[in-house]
């Protein structure tokens, strides 16, 4: 619900359980009022009226009360948008009006001096307490720039330097604390959290994608206060998938504001000529007062209704066979793979890297996306359609951005890929980047993509990005720094025209693992590859920190081989694998030729009991119950009447039993019953020692099914 004040200068939208407000003074000054609890128009508008401090020739009064804060004027403070015309620098507005309607509000400004307008957007869906925000920078200068100094803007073009999609503002508070998500490659999502000390906080990457080191997402709680379940936090995430930029400040009189956008160094973003528009992703915001927990449900709620294409359509089962088999693979040994599989009730069978031109080993064949046919002489269908036909949809693994130099492809376009001029191009993984950004590199994969998916019954595509860029560069562009946003709206609009295509098709984003997350990518895709480390004690920090932001019904995880040669040489039962996996979208990734009947007797049951819990698992609220910090640790979902219970025991000294650990989120007035122990327990206490005590040693774990009685 959006309110308009009395002045028409006032908007308060409000959600759920929260209110946002801001409004105009009568210098054209966007400033922010409220974030927080539900209030009144009243309330914001007496908030409006609380005087401004003066200006001080040391200190600006619109540090930290901006709204989104330019560059130019009495400010200090980073600004989110900054403009290159070579007629003026820095940006001087003036409002132009407001548009409303159910639930967005659009905010417009026009700087007449450098014809440039802005629209602020702003989106609050009565259901929820997200708020989406983003901007559009439009050139609406002419040609004919008289005083422009800089050569490359001379003919009346606008560069953008800095676009951020939002500026947000945290109210006045002692201190605050700050959790991030940081890692690396096989160990992304680490949660850590730590006070915010005066300064700057920049997260980010310069990658030109999403990055392992960071996933764009703050959240913030004042003096440390927040638990799991109770306090104050406020959390943004950025939906985009190439370069970004966070940066939380922490300013001189203690105010706190959070900038995020596209881009991580100010260099230049877009360049603009007369008529163009730039938009920025979206950078979304909200607010709990429930904990961190409770705003981790607010967020995966969201995402499941307005975010994952068909959320509410669980996702299958699958089995994979890149570490059974790696680069050598055949016909029929992918066909004895997707027997064994179906037996265990797999629901789809995928083929990974290896199935294409001359890709035998990982320096060759990358780019010529047609079946190698010494592999298989006719092709993928007769495979696909032997997997359809034992009751399971067929996938394949894909790599499009990317190009071996000992390719078809490259042979026949050097010049495709991204290079600076008289450089050595760097290989990584023995592969370039394609420039997405030109228009006959679309092209060329949209044929080939779709060919693909026209010739073979594929139900699935695993879509991999396995380097970062380094030699962003693009000889006879004009700007060649537009790449790095190009590269990213290419990226989507691809996976939105093959999505259109074939509606049939669900598509996993997966780079090096956990590499390209992010709201933006979670638009067009079904799920993603959360990291490449398959271990199971492993995965159960980096699945912790992943539900911080996103649901379980998007994050996939694998039961591979133990001892786990593919990372640390781990030996772990079949049970604590499985039992670590089904915290999310089930997958097997093992050698089935390897296991033994009674291995495979035994999986089959846990895949049975998944698909039981599934629906509760990938569509249920989800309660964080212990953090997987050594000894105990356990992830509750609950959905309607039914509740699943998924323990790991770490480690246990003798004689020490596990804890007791408190389900949340249910009914204390009403009974439930465990099907594991056939006890019925009070919805107030639940979860005893006695419930527990199954788990022994080491590495053991445990699924708890409760239904309200």
């Amino acid at each position: 619900m959006i309110e308009t004040g009395d002045s028409g200068r006032l908007w308060l939208l409000s959600g759920r359980a929260s209110s946002y407000a801001l409004h105009l003074t009568d210098r054209d000054e966007l400033l922010h009022l409220h974030w927080g609890p539900r209030v009144t128009v009243a309330d914001a508008e007496a908030l409006a009226r609380e005087p401004l401090p003066p200006h001080w020739p040391f200190e600006s009064r619109m540090d930290g009360r901006e709204e989104y804060p330019v560059e130019g004027g009495p400010r200090f403070a980073r600004p989110a948008l900054v403009v290159r015309t070579g007629r003026a620098r820095g940006t001087a507005w003036d409002f132009t009006g407001a548009d409303v309607t159910e639930d967005e509000l659009r905010l417009g400004f026009t700087d007449p001096v450098n014809g440039l307008a802005v629209t602020l957007h702003y989106r609050m869906r009565d259901d929820f307490d997200v708020i989406e925000r983003w901007m559009a920078a439009s050139h609406r200068g002419t040609a004919d720039r008289q005083g422009a100094t800089d050569r490359q803007r001379a003919d009346g073009e606008m560069e953008l330097l800095r676009a951020d999609a939002a500026t947000w503002t945290l109210p006045e508070r002692d201190g605050w604390r700050l959790s991030q998500l940081h890692g690396r490659w096989a160990a992304e999502s680490r949660l850590v959290r730590g006070g915010l000390t005066p300064g700057e906080k920049v997260l980010g990457s310069r990658r030109g994608h999403t990055g392992h080191q960071h996933l764009p997402w703050v959240a913030l709680d004042a003096d440390a206060a927040a638990t799991e379940e109770s306090g104050e936090v406020y959390g943004c995430a950025l939906a985009w998938s190439g370069s970004w930029r966070i940066a939380v400040q922490h300013l001189p009189d203690g105010r706190v504001q959070i900038n995020g956008g596209a881009g991580y160094d100010d260099s230049g973003l877009v360049l603009l000529a007369p008529g163009e528009t730039y938009t920025s992703p979206v950078f979304a915001g909200l607010w709990s007062a429930e904990g961190f927990g409770g705003a981790s449900r607010q967020w995966h709620a969201w995402q499941l209704a307005q975010v994952i294409p068909r959320a509410d359509q669980q996702r299958p089962v699958l089995y994979n066979s890149w570490e059974a088999t790696l680069f050598d693979i055949s016909e029929e040994q992918q066909r004895t793979l997707a027997h064994r599989a179906a037996g265990l009730g797999v629901e789809l069978f995928v083929i990974d890297d290896g199935w294409f031109g001359a890709r035998t080993h990982d320096a060759a064949g990358l780019g010529d996306w047609t079946p190698n046919t010494a592999r298989f002489p006719r092709g993928l269908k007769p495979l696909a359609d032997e997997v359809h036909g034992l009751g399971m949809r067929f996938g394949i693994w894909v790599e499009p951005e990317m190009v071996n130099p000992d390719s078809d492809l490259y042979r026949a376009h050097p010049d495709w890929v991204q290079f600076q001029p008289g450089r050595d191009r760097t290989e990584f993984r023995n592969q370039l980047v394609l420039n997405l950004a030109r228009q006959d590199v679309q092209d060329h994969l949209w044929e080939r993509l779709d060919a693909l998916l026209s010739s073979v019954p594929v139900d699935y595509v695993k879509w991999d990005f396995n380097r970062c860029f380094t030699d962003a560069g693009w000889p006879g562009e004009p700007y060649p720094q537009r790449l790095w946003t190009a590269h990213v709206h290419a990226f989507y609009a691809l996976l939105d025209r093959l999505r259109a295509a074939h509606p049939h098709v669900a598509f996993e984003s997966c780079s090096g693992g956990g590499g390209r997350i992010d709201l933006g990518v979670l638009s067009r895709t079904d799920q993603v590859w959360t990291s490449d480390n398959t271990d199971p004690l492993d995965r159960l920090a980096i699945q912790h920190g992943f539900s911080q932001l996103h649901p379980a019904r998007v994050m996939a995880a694998w039961v591979t081989d133990s001892p786990n040669t593919q990372l640390n040489g781990r030996v772990s039962s079949l049970r604590f694998r499985f039992v670590s996996a089904m915290a999310g979208v089930l997958g097997i990734g093992g050698d089935l030729a390897r296991w033994s009947p009674a291995e495979l007797a035994e999986a089959r049951d846990w895949v049975a009991l998944y698909k039981e819990v599934r629906p509760v698992v990938q569509l249920g609220a989800q309660y964080r119950l212990r953090a997987p910090e050594g000894g105990l640790s356990a992830v509750q979902y609950t959905r309607g009447a039914d509740t699943v219970v998924l323990a790991w025991l770490q480690a246990q000294h003798h004689g020490e039993p596990p804890p007791a650990v408190r389900l949340r989120g249910l009914d204390p007035a009403a009974s439930y019953v465990c099907r594991e122990t056939g006890t019925v327990h009070s919805g107030a206490v639940l979860l005893h020692r006695g419930l527990v005590t199954g788990l022994r040693g080491d590495l053991d774990a445990a699924v708890f099914r409760l239904r309200e009685a």
